[in-house]
């Protein structure tokens, strides 16, 4: 065999194995059987937030919740998973495949994102970034407030927080002083 015959056995082998090494996305299905399981074992709900790449404000959401001031509280009461969605054409490899579908029954499909949805250990629906009426559930279109900023967004983010979590005085006066930052 030819020196260049082997140097182009060799590469191809390479470039094959560089393509098949790089990771799908995860099915959304798959994401949230592992956010149940770790949920239920550590007694938490499950906080799904909707994202993409190209986003400034769900890098923005990410970065409030992991503030040193509130990442504590957020990681010991929720078990945080993201799915991805609406990418440019040019990185729909990077979205997770029923992830739009998920975000559509929960009637999040046309109003932006970040979107989240706050969900038990069993999948249920507790709570979401729509602000509705008391006493709505998430047949009820509201209006998403994707990573709060304004006082009202704020408001509707800490009322969500204190039904699903265990949120005391302080990390709610935590929570509040960060997110407002984000005006």
């Amino acid at each position: 065999m030819k020196p260049y015959s082997v140097l182009f056995v060799l590469l191809s082998f390479f470039f094959i194995k560089q393509m098949v090494a790089q990771e799908l996305p995860k099915h959304s299905n798959e994401v949230l059987q592992e956010a149940y399981r770790q949920a239920a074992a550590d007694k938490k709900n499950v906080f799904l937030m909707f994202h993409a790449s190209w986003c400034g404000w769900c890098h923005k959401l990410d970065s409030s919740m992991n503030d040193k001031t509130v990442r504590d509280f957020f990681n010991s009461n929720y078990v945080i998973k993201h799915l991805t969605v609406y990418e440019s054409k040019d990185k729909k490899n990077l979205e997770n495949p029923g992830a739009l579908e998920f975000l559509t029954k929960y009637k999040g499909n046309d109003l932006g994102i970040p979107y989240w949805i706050i969900l038990d250990k069993n999948g249920n629906w507790l709570a979401d970034s729509q602000v509705r009426p008391d006493g709505s559930d998430y047949t009820m279109i509201g209006e998403n407030v994707g990573c709060p900023a304004s006082r009202e967004e704020v408001n509707h983010f800490l009322k969500v927080l204190g039904k699903t979590s265990s949120l005391n005085t302080s990390q709610r006066a935590d929570i509040e002083k960060r997110f407002l930052r984000n005006q």
